[in-house]
């Protein structure tokens, strides 16, 4: 039943792996029905953060709580994670919200446009600066240090001694996310373990960030890494078809180093032109595994032909911020609910264009229709 505003929202869960946990909370799925729109919620969605689908039903006499299929067949789809394998659930017409990728996955773009998909990638949803809406990098970071410095900490038995020296953490990258990376990198990853660090009279952290000019001097990087406890990965590649950071480069940590992972891009070979790690020959981890020693069979299954001789411990995770799911989706929600109550006011994306209101002009320019060069319909 539609909604008397002519729309319905429908949040399915997500199945990217057994540890994904996230889903968008009871008090916006409220705001949601309080515009007049019927909610559809997937039975179960909460339960990984400790809410009951009661919680969600409490919200608003107008939420539903419904199965897989029905949550995906409303007019507005809201998933965070793209939904692999299920675009097909989807009515022609219907709006997609997701972290889509247009940039990196041209097969998910040509799928969308060829189901009619009205998609809206929320990670391309930009204000008039060129600054994304939708993101939690403060959380990629944070989380991703913490992982790291927990990894150094079990690793490195010399970490807590108090003759060491400053432990060194050298950020390749100073966006977005390496400026939050200097934050929580000179907090030791969390401030709890920073403050146990001062009492119990250790020394603290020196951070050096390089940026993407130096990547290819090789001079540099061994005087840098010969002395690097820590490095990270934040950057965000002009080319992705090359790694910034070849494998045997590695080899030049002390076996102790951990290496840090933020960007996470993935392998993808095929693509044209082909899409590959910044930091060549490491895994790519997950919410069920972000941990991955020199001997984990991980490095094994790397595609054929990317070096892998060179091999640290790697903390890396395609979803950073899920690692404390609750934070994570009140962030998201704060910064969806905006873009949704736009979508709303102008009864979907068709009437949505470049000339619109400041929300309208961010979504469409995380639009499919935008992406492929379409001219708006109004």
């Amino acid at each position: 039943m539609a909604s008397d505003r002519g729309l319905t929202i429908g949040f399915p869960r997500m199945y990217n792996e057994p540890g994904e946990r996230r889903a968008f909370l009871p008090p916006l799925m409220g705001l949601l029905a309080s515009m007049e729109c019927d909610v559809f919620v997937e039975a179960g969605s909460g339960a990984g953060m400790g809410f009951s689908d009661d919680d969600y039903l409490a919200a608003s006499p107008r939420v539903r709580i419904v199965d897989e299929a029905t949550a995906y067949r409303q007019d507005i789809v809201v998933v965070l994670r793209a939904p692999e394998g299920r675009y097909e659930l989807l009515r022609r017409g219907a709006i997609l919200l997701s972290m889509l990728h247009f940039t990196t996955r041209p097969e998910r773009v040509e799928m969308l446009g060829r189901l009619g998909i009205e998609a809206i990638a929320i990670d391309m949803v930009t204000g008039d600066d060129g600054r994304r809406l939708v993101q939690n990098l403060r959380d990629v970071a944070r989380n991703g240090l913490a992982a790291a410095f927990d990894a150094l900490e079990r690793r490195w038995p010399p970490l807590l001694s108090p003759m060491r020296s400053p432990i060194s953490v050298t950020i390749l990258g100073a966006g977005g996310v390496g400026k939050h990376a200097i934050e929580w990198a000179a907090k030791c990853g969390d401030e709890a373990r920073n403050e146990r660090f001062v009492r119990e009279g250790l020394a603290g952290v020196e951070v050096v960030v390089v940026e993407q000019n130096l990547s290819g001097d090789e001079a540099y990087f061994r005087r840098r890494l010969a002395q690097t406890d820590i490095l990270v990965d934040a950057t965000a590649r002009r080319d992705t078809s090359r790694p910034l950071f070849p494998n045997a480069w590695l080899g030049m940590l002390p076996a102790h180093a951990i290496v840090c992972d933020l960007a996470v891009d993935p392998y993808l070979l095929d693509d044209d032109p082909p899409v590959v790690r910044g930091i060549e020959g490491i895994p790519q981890g997950n919410l069920d595994q972000w941990e991955f020693g020199p001997q984990d069979a991980a490095w094994d299954r790397l595609p054929p032909g990317i070096p892998t001789a060179q091999r640290r411990t790697v903390v890396s995770c395609y979803s950073w911020p899920g690692v404390q799911p609750e934070s994570c989706m009140q962030a998201y929600g704060a910064q969806v609910t905006p873009l949704l109550k736009t979508l709303i006011w102008y009864g979907g994306l068709p009437a949505i264009g470049p000339n619109g209101s400041f929300h309208g002009r961010a979504l469409w320019r995380g639009s499919l229709r935008h992406w492929l060069g379409e001219d708006p319909i109004a």
